[in-house]
């Protein structure tokens, strides 16, 4: 399926590029979240029209994301979780606990989609994570998981 894109998206293309990709791709993610539209000649003119806007739009959305590149870059987060005797979690940390994390201790909201832990986190230990903040713009940070002491 042909579609025009309204943001700049990693891997698949820039602002105003006609592009195809996969139907349900296209009508299940990138049209609903007006990341694209469909390939038609309306859209594609309408499109070349307010590209100059788009830009604008996506320069001030990877400036914000530079601010928040600067703000956790190479920072150290401590969860403390409840563990076994041989030092495995009892479940794991999950993107959408990471998120909470940074919205609580840096008041930084940020989508749990776009986080991205390198290894899975089920054990004490640090590990490395990735933040997908714009299409050209990666942070690493690291998640530090402690034993949380047992109240008796």
């Amino acid at each position: 399926m042909k579609i025009v894109l309204l943001e700049n998206l990693r891997k698949l293309g820039a602002i105003g590029q006609i592009i195809d990709v996969k139907r349900g791709y296209a009508r299940n993610f990138l049209i609903p979240q007006k990341k694209a539209l469909f390939a038609s000649d309306k859209n594609i003119k309408e499109v070349q029209k307010i590209k100059l806007d788009l830009n604008k739009k996506d320069q001030e959305k990877k400036k914000d994301a530079k601010n928040i590149n600067d703000k956790l870059k190479n920072k150290v987060f401590e969860i403390k979780k409840l563990v076994t005797e041989n030092k495995e979690l009892y479940g794991s940390v999950k993107p959408t606990e990471i998120s909470k994390l940074l919205k609580d201790r840096e008041n930084i909201e940020l989508s749990s989609s776009l986080i991205q832990p390198i290894t899975e986190i089920k054990s004490i230990g640090e590990f490395k994570v990735v933040l997908n903040l714009h299409s050209e713009i990666e942070c690493l940070i690291k998640i530090k998981v402690v034993a949380e002491d047992l109240v008796k």
